[in-house]
């Protein structure tokens, strides 16, 4: 039987962003990130987000040849918030891109496209009203996100650093809310998609994290715990398998 619980892990935590959002430099560096792993190019790519992102590979194939299933509440306001919170990735990204010339911003952008586009289409498999039809950049439906991106925004925007600790933040939040949302979710094509998403994730939030270092700036997580977080940052850029495969 699905589960119907409201959802809550997402809007909690993108509500109390904007109280932590000034208090991320005052943190212990990990001197064990990625950013000192493998040769040159490997570090080029992850400084610069430089990698052919697979890990949405199958996706598309995925949502078209997995049965339609019963939606249940959980699923339903799932679809409905990640679509906008991709979205807030990517016009953050998009954003700073014009401000910085670090290649990361306008290469992850592209990234976050690709994923705010594959919850679309789940939503147009089910028939549910999409919140970001006709969107403008920067401009959301739901009015948590849209404090949260102008926060982001304006703590970004003031120093390149800072643009880098907004990119760690949100990924750190973005794997967090896909982690709960998954919780509360079975059907297939959702559960494929969001653990895709989770994926491109964590690869994100390693490339900011190596950078945040590289500039001399620290970052603790405000959502994952330290273990999880350690885990990811200390490990290589993950690939996707193609297919449906959900691991």
């Amino acid at each position: 039987m699905k589960k119907t619980e409201k959802l809550t892990g997402g809007m909690i935590l993108i509500m109390s962003l904007s109280f932590v959002i000034l208090s991320l430099n005052g943190c212990t560096k990990d001197n064990n990130a990625s950013a000192s792993n493998g040769n040159s190019q490997n570090k080029d790519a992850l400084m610069s987000y430089n990698y052919s992102d697979t890990t949405l590979s199958g996706c598309n194939y995925c949502i078209d040849s997995l049965p339609v299933e019963p939606l249940s509440t959980s699923e339903t306001e799932a679809l409905v918030i990640m679509r906008e919170e991709e979205l807030l990735a990517h016009d953050v990204y998009y954003t700073l891109s014009q401000l910085y010339t670090k290649p990361i911003f306008r290469n992850i952008t592209r990234s976050e496209q690709r994923h705010t586009d594959m919850v679309k289409a789940l939503i147009g498999k089910y028939g549910l009203v999409d919140p970001a039809a006709n969107h403008l950049t920067g401009t959301f439906t739901n009015q948590s996100l849209q404090t949260l991106y102008n926060n982001l925004i304006s703590s970004g925007s003031t120093s390149l650093i800072n643009g880098l600790i907004v990119g760690a933040t949100i990924e750190d939040l973005d794997i967090r809310d896909l982690k709960d949302h998954l919780l509360t979710i079975d059907n297939q094509d959702i559960t494929c998609v969001f653990t895709n998403l989770m994926r491109g994730s964590r690869n994100h939030l390693r490339s900011f994290y190596a950078n945040v270092l590289f500039h001399g700036g620290t970052y603790t997580p405000q959502y994952l715990s330290q273990d999880e977080f350690n885990a990811i940052v200390t490990s290589e850029h993950e690939t996707g398998f193609g297919s449906c495969h959900c691991n």
